[in-house]
């Protein structure tokens, strides 16, 4: 079973880099200052709308086989809402909600579009998830903490017609973000470390009771303070407790992010999974508008 997360990865040299630079926050774009790693003012909100689109028709099993089968696509809409509540800005609340259309049987990866009750297609809102987002420690500014917790919304079984939607359990996250941006703003290095434990009913999800962790790397470089082109490597491993099931894949990528004005920005991504174990190792295309509003 192919299950999407965001996967980054925490490296201590970049921590040890974080005592944050006004004169150059001042000077950069918004696409250069609110990686995730900062966080917002009083007041303001940061709004971000994702679309992930994973195709796959080959897996990994667990004795690394390669099998191949009718084409499955997986397409995930999230919705972030965060807004500033303290007077420090170290203190962000917000809502996670997520929208899921899925397709089997070899249909062709724009088909989950159609969001269509159809034999082959399977589509609705999948979970919604309160979030908190703050700085542990002053002095690393650009080191931020993200904790959710993850409610599934939909009704029925997580496979329904040999069509899975999605985790039936509950999921707890932390994501562990930072970000070094060089002092001539040219380059920008941004990590990232999710860890999540799955729990719920054993019997309702084949995740729960299992713990999982994503690392991941970003490399930026600014041809203008308006336009990014980066690369990604991302890793998750996904660890069973007492369920029995575990996994593994690995993708390589890259992709641009334009600001677009003041208030709102665009990202494109691609990734291709370049390896697993019990896994799908398939293509994500993606593109999300932030926009970020005083």
């Amino acid at each position: 079973m192919k299950t999407l997360f965001a996967c980054f990865l925490f490296t201590p040299f970049v921590l040890t880099a974080q005592i944050e630079s006004e004169e150059i926050e001042q000077q950069s774009s918004n696409i250069q200052t609110y990686t995730p790693s900062k966080l917002l003012r009083k007041g303001q909100w940061d709004i971000k709308w994702f679309n992930n689109l994973y195709t796959e028709n080959k897996r990994i099993d667990d004795q690394k086989n390669t099998i191949t089968f009718p084409r499955q696509n997986f397409f995930t809409s999230t919705l972030d809402l965060f807004t500033g509540v303290s007077n420090s800005d170290r203190l962000n609340v917000g809502v996670l909600v997520e929208y899921r259309s899925n397709t089997i049987n070899g249909k062709g990866i724009l088909k989950p579009f159609s969001f269509a009750g159809e034999p082959h297609n399977r589509s609705g809102l999948s979970s919604i998830a309160p979030a908190i987002k703050f700085t542990p420690f002053k002095r690393w500014a650009r080191f931020a903490i993200q904790s959710s917790l993850s409610f599934p919304v939909f009704s029925g079984a997580e496979t329904q017609n040999g069509i899975f939607l999605d985790q039936k359990g509950k999921t707890f996250q932390n994501r562990f973000f930072c970000d070094y941006l060089a002092p001539n703003r040219s380059v920008q290095i941004y990590t990232e470390v999710n860890t999540q434990y799955n729990f719920g009913n054993k019997e309702n999800s084949f995740a729960n009771d299992s713990f999982g962790i994503s690392p991941g790397i970003f490399f930026s470089y600014f041809p203008s303070p308006n336009t990014t082109l980066l690369l990604l490597a991302q890793h998750y491993n996904l660890f069973a407790i007492s369920n029995g099931f575990s996994q593994d894949y690995s993708a390589l990528g890259g992709g641009a992010k334009f600001q677009l004005n003041q208030t709102l920005n665009l990202e494109l991504l691609y990734a291709n999974f370049i390896r697993g174990k019990d896994s799908g190792i398939g293509q994500s295309f993606n593109i999300g508008l932030r926009a970020l509003l005083n």
